[in-house]
């Protein structure tokens, strides 16, 4: 029995029939996209976010830099490197809609935005950003710690984690005392590592500062506002999970401050 021959009013492009024509790609809308670049202290967050800046600039593309409480407590990127920035502060008030819509007016482009600091941001705001990537077209590079000194999600990177289009863990390795990979922000209060305590306390890594005076400058990416810890050194150290649950800073051969399970 022969084939059947093929039919001469069939189109060989058939099976691609499955791929939408150009035109129907032309009507799909453009979109934005939200990424999250995360990771612990020292591991160039900022530096990256400098350095993403630059490249679109170069482009001829237009951001607007935003931070939300910068280690320097300046409105600034501020990289452990040297790099800085000026860029826009933004409050827990802060609406990034309008912030943008209000550049707009005023007859700026706004191509992208880089917010470093991200993980300070509220959940709200993450949602704004969010609808400035998908309704407006805007790019958003987001840039930030994930866990707080407890290893808890803080809520701007959680809802950041729940929205972003990519979650990007920052490449450059951080490490534990042990030489284990670190990923781990602990708070130290007087040499021994704390579970308890404000979510946000204000920090410059360059100094350490007795908490008295109610905002104390510590070696971190959170703000410290002091509460609980007057007359006390607070710094943070980057921990090996391992390690940040035995609260070993590895200072003495003991462990300290190791963590009760009951």
């Amino acid at each position: 029995m022969q084939p059947d021959s093929p039919d001469p009013q069939s189109d060989p492009t058939d099976a691609l029939s499955a791929v939408p024509a150009a035109g129907a790609r032309r009507a799909t809308p453009v979109t934005g996209h939200l990424r999250f670049y995360y990771g612990p202290m020292d591991c160039g967050k900022s530096t990256l976010a400098l350095q993403v800046d630059h490249n679109h600039a170069r482009q001829g593309r237009v951001g607007v830099l935003l931070v939300r409480m910068d280690r320097s407590g300046r409105p600034q990127i501020s990289s452990r490197i040297g790099i800085t920035r000026p860029a826009v502060e933004v409050s827990a008030a802060a609406d990034l809609r309008g912030l943008v819509r209000a550049r707009w007016s005023a007859g700026q482009r706004v191509d992208y935005l880089i917010v470093d600091e991200a993980q300070f941001l509220t959940p709200a705001q993450v949602d704004q950003l969010a609808e400035l990537a998908d309704d407006y077209q805007v790019d958003v590079y987001c840039f930030g710690i994930a866990t707080d000194f407890r290893g808890r999600l803080f809520p701007g990177a959680s809802r950041l984690v729940e929205l972003a289009d990519e979650l990007r863990p920052v490449q450059v390795d951080v490490l534990c005392w042990c030489g284990l990979p670190a990923r781990f922000n602990a708070r130290v209060v007087a040499g021994q590592v704390v579970r308890e305590g404000d979510t946000v306390l204000v920090a410059d890594t360059a100094d350490t500062a007795d908490t008295e005076t109610g905002q104390s400058t510590t070696e971190g990416d959170e703000i410290v506002s002091g509460s609980g810890t007057v007359g006390a050194t607070v710094r943070y150290q980057v921990l090996c999970r391992r390690h940040f649950r035995l609260g070993d800073l590895g200072t003495t051969s003991g462990v300290q401050g190791q963590l009760a399970f009951a």
